[in-house]
């Protein structure tokens, strides 16, 4: 198996997301780039190849102090969603890039969302939260769930007198056991 170093797979699993991911004029994609200390993000119209808007946090003029963090990301969703609206951009594909939805990531589309961004994506989220009732025990799959059967006497019996003494054999130790007894039985 060959070996891959980080930066290799992220950008196999973005170029993935790229074959699906497209931004139209009317919904442009939202693509987010993360790097140790800074983050950004750019709305993208990929039918004209042009950057309609974009932040991060190398700008002065937003007063972010250290981009490496998930209060950075939030300012730059937020910073983003704003010059998206100004532009008239209400909608966006997002594009994360190849990096995992979390963190810095999920912390920059949710603070655009927030921001007004996709405003349909945060209503049917809040629906599907809405909906699902929260499940008391966690539900098996094959259908009907089995309750826990009453112990009888006599299965209860044998974990108590064994109590005080130490954990019986292993069952291979005891395969063992009764293997050499056959052997010594039949010499």
């Amino acid at each position: 198996m060959a070996s891959r170093n980080r930066a290799e797979v992220r950008s196999a699993v973005h170029r993935r997301i790229r074959r699906k991911v497209r931004g139209t004029t009317e919904r442009p994609r939202l693509a987010v780039y993360r790097s140790l200390n800074h983050i950004y993000a750019q709305l993208i119209d990929d039918e004209k190849a042009q950057t309609m808007a974009s932040a991060s946090t190398t700008e002065k003029t937003l007063g972010v102090k250290a981009g490496g963090n998930i209060e950075a990301a939030k300012k730059i969703g937020q910073t983003i969603a704003e010059r998206a609206l100004a532009a008239g951009i209400s909608s966006v594909v997002f594009d994360r890039g190849g990096y995992l939805y979390h963190g810095r990531v999920k912390a920059l589309t949710d603070a655009a969302r927030a921001a007004g961004l996709n405003k349909n994506e945060v209503v049917e989220a809040a629906a599907a939260e809405a909906e699902e009732p929260a499940p008391t025990e966690t539900a098996k799959p094959g259908g009907k769930q089995k309750s826990p059967k009453a112990k009888t006497k006599k299965e209860a019996a044998p974990k108590e007198a064994n109590a005080g003494q130490a954990s019986p054999k292993p069952k291979r130790a005891e395969m063992k056991d009764s293997v050499e007894l056959k052997r010594k039985k039949s010499k």
